[in-house]
């Protein structure tokens, strides 16, 4: 075999066949169940300022310091390929007064994000999310609404193996104080920590949580819990959601260790993990409470919070998934024409125009081939239906039509609408 001249670039992946159409069903999913909720969706570019996600993610955050796709306008203005989508949301929706028009307004989102880390199963350079951000609204009940939609979408795609996890760091008063002690606690130990925490720890003691090398998650379990620095509002915010979720018959796993990655985050926080299929990298989505972030870029005070998931670890998950649902086969054409001579192959692309045209999926090949090889391709393509075609066809008008699954065979008038009835 031949090695190509050029390879998709390292950690980005092209997508076509059984994987495309995997990605386009968790999209079509998602549409359907998000729409019962009242979301709509929104697309944002995939350039954006880099100090859009400086000034929303943090400075200090690992995305910023090491993750960023940088690029340099004409004007010498930093551009950045967007590592997430929640902040371009924000962005837009001040910039075109979305609010204006619907105080609470519903959105939701799919497409590409880029981060420069070390690729590895569901994590990759290039990666694809489905997300979701609501606005206008500080109550629990909206918390609750929009953990269980994420709940309803999943269950949709027959993925039942999740737990929720679920925390609160509280207004950004409550989690700096909270910051504050957990950094004298590791600070205590710093030996035992991983370099990349030593690190975090001068910057953000949060993160040193969300670490993932044993040593650090050991730690973390001795580290003083976020909910201890609650007052009394938060507390009861936080405790209003979990009771709504269970209302819901939604399990709840409260984890005090539980933050995120990015600084916009207050109050409630969460992530929905697979329980089967994923190794270390099993957080599938995750989100929460950003009630500053429209603030910080420069609109009015409202609360919001939202979600994304990741599509190629969804997708992973759904391979491996043994509900027939998922065990989906690639759309193959209705029917395959094939030609076994001159007479016939004239015939087929007058048939296969007027198939089309009545929203059915035809294939042919334009080669002379013989009928053997034709039939292989009908196999290879998934073909529902076959029908073949020669001068004996095409002057009697008629044809057999055999079914490729269960090999019964029906002679067919060579119209247009007959064919499309069977």
């Amino acid at each position: 075999m031949t090695i190509p001249l050029f390879q998709v670039v390292r950690g980005m992946n092209d997508h076509f066949g059984d994987v495309l159409q995997m990605h386009r069903h968790i999209e079509q999913t998602a549409n359907k169940v998000f729409s019962c909720y009242g979301y709509q969706e929104i697309r944002t570019p995939i350039v954006e300022s880099l100090d859009l996600f400086v000034r929303s993610v943090g400075q200090e955050t690992d995305v910023v310091q090491k993750e960023m796709y940088l690029l340099a306008g004409k004007d010498k203005t930093p551009l950045c390929l967007r590592p997430e989508n929640t902040a371009s949301v924000v962005r837009a929706v001040l910039q075109h007064g979305l609010l204006q028009h619907n105080p609470e307004a519903k959105l939701w989102y799919c497409g590409p994000m880029f981060r420069r880390e070390r690729p590895q199963q569901g994590r990759l350079r290039q990666f694809h999310q489905v997300g979701a951000e609501a606005f206008g609204n500080q109550e629990p009940s909206l918390d609750a609404e929009l953990i269980g939609m994420l709940h309803h979408w999943l269950h949709t795609l027959g993925l039942h193996s999740m737990q929720l996890r679920i925390n609160s760091l509280g207004t950004p008063q409550q989690r700096q104080q909270y910051t504050q002690v957990l950094q004298r606690h590791y600070e205590q130990h710093v030996g035992k920590l991983c370099a990349h925490c030593q690190r975090r720890l001068q910057g953000n003691a949060l993160r040193v949580l969300d670490c993932k090398q044993p040593a650090c998650i050991q730690l973390a379990r001795t580290a003083p819990s976020s909910l201890e620095f609650l007052d009394t509002q938060s507390r009861s915010h936080f405790d209003e959601v979990c009771r709504l979720l269970k209302q819901a018959d939604i399990a709840v796993h409260v984890d005090s260790t539980l933050v995120r990655g990015l600084d916009y985050y207050t109050h409630t926080v969460f992530e929905i993990v697979s329980t089967q299929g994923l190794g270390a990298q099993d957080a599938v989505a995750a989100g929460g409470r950003y009630n500053d972030l429209v603030q910080d870029l420069g609109g009015p005070q409202v609360p919001a919070l939202g979600f994304a998931a990741g599509i190629e670890r969804l997708a992973l998950l759904l391979q491996h998934s043994e509900s027939p649902t998922h065990q989906r086969q690639r759309k193959g054409p209705h029917v395959m024409l094939v030609h076994a001579d001159a007479a016939g192959r004239n015939q087929v692309q007058q048939l296969a125009n007027g198939l089309r045209q009545q929203g059915m999926r035809v294939q042919f090949t334009h080669s002379f081939r013989s009928v053997k090889a034709q039939m292989r391709l009908a196999h290879r393509c998934n073909a529902q239906h076959v029908l073949v075609l020669g001068q004996t066809e095409v002057q009697g008008g008629k044809a057999l039509l055999k079914n490729m699954h269960t090999k019964q065979q029906q002679e067919v008038s060579l119209h247009v609408q007959d064919i499309v009835k069977q």
